[in-house]
């Protein structure tokens, strides 16, 4: 390494929680004043993941001063970046389930919420058992102070020790898994809502809800399907097993206020008539009375109820049909206005879950699940239209992906068992999936108050984007733009000479890069943050990076079965560093995967990683089950590498080194049989265990029997220039490097150990192809930089989707010029700003 080498203090700090002087730093949470006279309310759905049932949608209570937000899951803030949603109001966060697929954003957004103004903001967090566990591992990369007031439900104390609840209701476990997770006895009774939140205008309760172990007991209620079904043991149960049904009370609707009884009860206008309509008695001015609202109030009105029902599985839905704690809901006592539902189609069109919904009378009731009808409308229709101008210009870099041509790749693999569904007419009030092409859930508001706007709120609500709407405005606005894409097309029809050996008579079934994250920091609606999947073919795959949104990502690109498809053949993931924007996606992937591959023998996945990793896998696989085998980075590194002794060595006991050379060996097998001679991590200059990667093909032999050596990957991941990357692009068939920086910005790069443009091409001079990536997000679009330059170092710049096959980078230089006319009207900070 160089001997100027100092870790980038910015980045060091910001995730160690302290501020400029080092100092520990204060996150303010906000405790805003309400008017409980003048709110308004309404309860509105953030579609996320809904188009690619990748994670549970969002739900958001909104009031004019403060936002509660139910579930977290992955692309939470890249949707609201979308929509223009603002994030600074937010003061509580409910989970429903302890899963990625609900927390898969809550570390993203929690990092995007401690830097907010000069002294950062904090959130309340509330959620079900498990959630202790997803929180103590997203602890070992967010700062303590984020994540400092979270609750259990039913449990004592905070997550710091301090007492929150009175609840007689779920006692502290008095048992513990070996890694510490709290075990509950699963014929513990859940009795009665729990008491988690109120102030003036609302009140929240929440009812935990247990999977059954016990079969059915109506011949009728079908068996649960293997792909739901637990393997419960039938005294004890998961902390992340237990669901949350959420029951949001508003405050009742005060009466209207009759300004003239107030007049003739000797009161003159002023704060008196304000006090009676807070419920305060107040004295007469003129008379010797004291008047109470009651005389001068209309009769008040109990205020709306909003149900959030969470049932994941058939056994989840075995208790909730039987839940006696729900009957006043039922039965008249307290009236139920809407029910949003975050269960599967699968279980909600079974007979039993139907039912059940036409217990509350004329509750209007919101399907907000995975339904099938929610596929069809793209949540992300800035990325989705850029895709399709995109694929329009270079189809062979940016093919066909997502919602304008291919519908029917979406169809989720539980659409063939809901169609099996026992299923009976659905309540009348129900926004039911085939509704919602129309009526789409994705941005859809439920208004609570003011009584005048009570009811559904379509206006919002995206429209149907097709493909020909999408290159019908591109060819008006740039109309020489398809010129450029007959040009492009061209390219491959000239033979191309110069060839680096490795790719002689090379065919597109050796190797592809596919980009589905080139973006930095944190998503945006344009780019999301960085991850690159390797695609082998019929060999599996790798994953070099993973942040957040990576499995939407994935499906945006594939489509639901074919990423599906991919996850199971996936046979390595490789982390370069421990910043948010390179991982946090990895916990949903992982899941997803051993969930796909349940009841099979598979093997476990590789993760390579900075040693901090492990520890919040770890802790995380305590909720959730991962199936992987860890191995530090350090551990695959080339002894040639300059500075490899200023990195320290991961475990160092007997036990945990023999551990990890069995991994080694495991590993070099695995790569034998993907086709791959090498895995190598690089020591670059970022952070504490920084890496590159060196990915490197076995030879092979043409129909001659002529020995083709292998081609050459590198991966620079985040860093300042040095010396251990250029000598690993040396002969590199293709350079992946972030330019994170245009050039005139050379001292912010070198404050925060990124590279620039320049800096990045200079790099890759022995390479063969340079293709740049991991762009700041003040670029919304496309980056920076000199033209000439650029394509006379056979350099491109990446973009979310782009997918490069091996036998196409003789190409990828040529079409750099036509990719800059695509973008000739844009300002490139256009939107940094939102960001």
């Amino acid at each position: 390494m160089e001997e100027n080498y100092e870790p980038a203090r910015c980045n060091k700090r910001r995730a160690e929680g302290r501020d400029r002087k080092g100092a520990p730093r204060l996150l303010e949470r906000k405790v805003p004043k309400i008017d409980p006279l003048s709110t308004t309310c309404y309860v509105q759905i953030l579609g996320t993941g809904l188009d690619t049932q990748d994670t549970s949608p969002s739900i958001c209570l909104f009031f004019d001063k403060q936002r509660f937000i139910f579930n977290a899951g992955e692309g939470l803030q890249r949707f609201c970046s979308e929509h223009k949603i603002k994030l600074s109001k937010i003061g509580h966060i409910f989970v429903s389930r302890a899963c990625s697929e609900t927390t898969g954003g809550l570390a993203g957004l929690l990092l995007t919420l401690a830097g907010i103004g000069d002294k950062g903001m904090s959130v309340n967090i509330c959620g079900p058992p498990g959630l202790k566990c997803l929180i103590d591992a997203i602890s070992t990369f967010v700062p303590n102070n984020a994540v400092l007031h979270t609750h259990i439900i039913g449990s004592t104390s905070t997550s710091n020790g301090g007492a929150i609840f009175d609840s007689e209701i779920l006692e502290e476990p008095t048992t513990s898994t070996s890694n510490g997770a709290p075990i509950f006895d699963s014929n513990r009774l859940f009795k009665e809502p729990i008491a988690i939140f109120a102030d003036e205008v609302v009140k929240i309760s929440a009812l935990l809800l247990r999977p059954s172990c016990s079969p059915p007991s109506n011949p009728s209620f079908p068996k649960p399907l293997a792909s739901h079904s637990q393997n419960l043991d039938r005294a004890k149960l998961k902390p992340g097993d237990i669901s949350v049904i959420y029951v949001v009370e508003l405050s009742e609707i005060i009466g209207k206020f009759d300004p003239n009884k107030a007049m003739k009860l000797g009161l003159k206008r002023g704060s008196k008539f304000r006090d009676l309509q807070l419920g305060q008695s107040v004295q007469s001015d003129y008379q010797n009375i004291t008047v109470h609202p009651s005389d001068v109030m209309g009769p008040s009105v109990a205020g709306p109820i909003v149900l959030l029902v969470d049932c994941p599985t058939l056994s989840h839905l075995q208790q909730m049909v039987s839940l006696q704690s729900l009957s006043s809901y039922f039965d008249g006592v307290k009236i139920v206005s809407c029910v949003i539902h975050l269960s599967p189609s699968s279980v909600t069109l079974t007979a039993e879950y139907q039912t059940w919904m036409r217990r509350f009378g004329g509750a209007q009731h919101i399907m907000a699940g995975h339904e099938k009808k929610n596929m069809e409308i793209p949540i992300l229709r800035t990325t989705t239209k850029m895709a399709a101008r995109l694929n329009y210009l270079c189809p062979n870099f940016f093919p066909s992906c997502g919602f304008l041509d291919r519908p029917d790749i979406y169809m989720c693999e539980q659409d063939s068992i809901a169609s099996k569904m026992v299923s009976v007419p659905s309540p009348t009030k129900s926004v039911a999936a085939e509704n919602l092409l129309k009526v789409s859930i994705i941005q859809l508001s439920f208004h609570l108050r003011p009584c005048s706007l009570f009811g559904l709120d379509t206006s919002t609500v995206p429209k149907l984007l097709t493909r020909t709407e999408v290159i019908d405005d591109l060819l008006f606005e740039i109309p020489e733009i398809s010129e450029a894409a007959i040009e492009i097309g061209n390219f491959w029809n000239k033979s191309e000479t110069n060839l680096p050996s490795c790719l002689e008579n090379i065919t597109r079934e050796e190797m592809e890069i596919v980009f589905l994250g080139t973006g930095s920091s944190q998503p945006s609606k344009h780019r999301n943050v960085s991850s690159i999947f390797i695609n082998l073919f019929s060999k599996g795959g790798l994953l070099i990076d993973c942040g957040e949104g990576t499995l939407g990502q994935l499906r945006r690109r594939f489509g639901v079965v074919g990423a599906n498809d991919i996850l199971r053949g996936l046979k390595c993931i490789w982390i370069s560093h421990m910043h948010a924007d390179h991982h946090t996606g990895l916990a949903s992937i992982l899941a997803l995967r051993c969930q796909l591959l349940k009841g099979t023998s598979q093997e476990k996945i590789f993760v390579i990683a900075p040693t901090q990793l492990k520890n919040f896998l770890d802790v995380h696989q305590c909720a959730e089950d991962l199936n992987m085998q860890f191995l530090y980075c350090g551990r695959t590194m080339d002894v040639e590498c300059e500075g490899i002794e200023s990195y320290h060595n991961g475990p160092g006991s007997l036990g945990e080194l023999t551990a990890d050379f069995e991994i080694q060996q495991k590993l070099k097998k695995l790569l034998g049989e993907v086709g791959l001679e090498a895995l190598i991590s690089v020591p670059v200059i970022h952070c504490r265990d920084s890496f590159g990667l060196v990915l490197k093909a076995v030879e092979r032999h043409d129909a001659d029997g002529k020995t083709i050596p292998g081609w050459k990957l590198v991966y620079s991941g985040d860093t300042r220039p040095c010396k251990n990357l250029k000598h690993a692009s040396n002969g590199a068939t293709v350079l992946i490097h972030e330019a994170t920086f245009e050039d005139n910005m050379g001292e912010v790069a070198i404050g925060k150990n990124h590279s620039t443009t320049k800096e990045a091409i200079d790099i890759g001079g022995g390479a063969y192809r340079v293709i740049l990536t991991h762009f700041s997000q003040r670029y919304p679009k496309i980056p920076v930089f000199d033209e000439v330059e650029t394509c006379a170092r056979k350099t491109c710049v990446a973009f979310d989707f782009m997918s490069v096959n091996i036998a196409d980078l003789p190409v990828l230089p040529k079409i750099l010029p036509q990719l800059k006319l695509l973008f000739k009207y844009e300002v490139n900070a256009e939107e940094f700003h939102d960001v």
